[in-house]
Order: structure tokens, then sequence, then C-alpha cells
């Protein structure tokens, strides 16, 4: 096997999904996911400190382009129009492979209590780096929070809906992500 191959952190991620998924998250080991994905152990540990980051390969960079996207927006947005901005920036980092891997992922995680507890963190996660960048715009605090919890339910629930369409379609993750918001703002409103 050769060292550092392209693509070896998608290769990975794509192993254990597979591998959660066939035979369960707790009876794979790191060793069968480096065998599956074509890599050495030693490079499985370059990219995750061990197989339950891989369940969350890319959040930092999800929360970062959340974040970006949020303090990009025009100054006069109010807290969900930064949040849509911020929406439209992150499902961009969002491919075919994130589809194609949603109904698999979907199944690891409901088979695993472990898995759903690390998948809760992401959103929290995530959540909080929508707020934190809300904050530094000037919203306050209880609105931030408020917005970036929206944020995430909008995201999740376009996130299901666009990986569980049509696979060969050319719709992007925005599209979903916004409309979601735009019932999330709806439905808040009606609440009265």
């Amino acid at each position: 096997m050769s060292r550092w191959e392209p693509g070896a952190r998608e290769r990975l991620v794509v192993a254990a999904v597979d591998l959660f998924t066939e035979q369960g998250y707790d009876a794979t080991t790191v060793a069968q996911i480096a065998e599956r994905a074509g890599v050495t152990k030693s490079t499985f540990f370059r990219h995750f400190p061990d197989k339950r980051e891989l369940l969350v390969a890319g959040q930092e960079t999800l929360s970062r382009l959340l974040a970006e996207g949020i303090a990009e927006a025009p100054g006069d947005a109010s807290p969900l129009e930064a949040v849509a901005a911020g929406l439209e920036r992150a499902s961009s980092a969002m491919g075919s492979m994130s589809r194609e891997l949603a109904p698999r992922l979907k199944a690891a995680v409901a088979a695993s209590a472990e898995l759903q507890e690390r998948d809760a963190l992401k959103s929290v996660s995530l959540a909080a780096a929508m707020t934190t960048a809300l904050v530094a715009r000037g919203v306050p605090d209880p609105t931030a929070a408020l917005a970036g919890e929206l944020g995430v339910l909008a995201f999740k629930r376009g996130y299901v809906e666009w990986s569980e369409g049509d696979r060969g379609a050319e719709d992007e993750l925005a599209g979903y992500a916004l409309a979601a918001l735009d019932e999330l703002r709806a439905a808040s409103a009606s609440l009265g």
C-alpha cells in the first residue's frame, strides 16, 4: 500500500460507512477500515484520531463555512438572512459523495448509540459556530442562539431531503436548506 495516496481521507470515510452499515459500528475495526480503503493503519491515524471521528469528517470545514457565510452577509441582513448566507456557503462544500453516502451514514448512525451521540455533538458544534458568528455581527445572544439552532434544523432537514432526492439530479443542497429555513421561519412566526 502506498503512503499519502490521493483521496485517502475520502476513501477512509466511504470504507468506514460501508463497514459500519454491513457489520455494525462496534464490530468494525480501524484495521478493517484501512484495509477496505487500501491504506495502512498509520495512514488512517494521520487523518483521524479514532473511528468515531469518521462520522464528523469535515465538521470543522462546515463550521468555518457557516461562520464565513454569516460574517460576509450584508450588514443590514437580519439574523436569519445571515444564517441563510451561511447555509449557502456551507452547502457548497457538500458534493455528490456526500449525497451518495447519506443513506448508508443514516443507517449506520441509527444502529449505534455512540454514533448518535457523536452526531448530536456535531449539531451542537454547528449551532455554536453560527451563534458565535451572529454575536460577532452584533446580534444579541438569545436571538443569535435561536437563529443558530434554526440554521442547524434547516441544514439537517435540507440535507435529508437533498440526500433522499434523485441521485442523478444536479440540484444543490443550498436550495433544500434555504427552503427548510423558510419553512421554519414561517412556522416560528405562527407560534404567535
